[in-house]
């Protein structure tokens, strides 16, 4: 499950990111870390229910909830991480664009790993 995880995730954390470059002029920073990241669930969920659990024996209907939650402990972490890593990068250099794409780059790999497992043991697990 891992090989197909990290290209669906990557994919997902991919369109994460664009988004959230794209928005932040209109959101600031931290909106659109927020944002961006409901969006890039919504491509995860189509991506992993498809391509990585497809056996996983339930319903999309009964997957969403678990879906949201793992999702939503993933989003604290990702949202702490970019938010405290722009801080500092942008103390120690100035913040810039990149700064932010690096800090919030990192708070989604850093996400990454609770979304697997959580999503592995909780929202597709196969039931019965």
């Amino acid at each position: 499950m891992i090989g197909p995880f990290l290209i669906c995730g990557g994919l997902a954390a991919a369109i994460n990111w664009l988004a959230r470059i794209a928005l932040s002029p209109w959101l600031g920073f931290e909106g659109a870390v927020a944002v961006a990241y409901v969006i890039g669930m919504v491509a995860g969920f189509a991506l992993y229910r498809r391509f990585v659990w497809p056996d996983a024996g339930s319903t999309a209907r009964q997957q969403l909830a678990p879906f949201i939650a793992v999702n939503a402990a993933s989003a604290v972490v990702v949202f702490l991480v970019s938010i405290a890593l722009a801080a500092l990068g942008g103390w120690l250099f100035g913040r810039t664009g990149v700064i932010e794409a690096l800090a919030h780059g990192t708070g989604i790999a850093i996400g990454a790993v609770s979304n697997y497992v959580g999503h592995g043991k909780f929202t597709f697990a196969r039931r019965g």
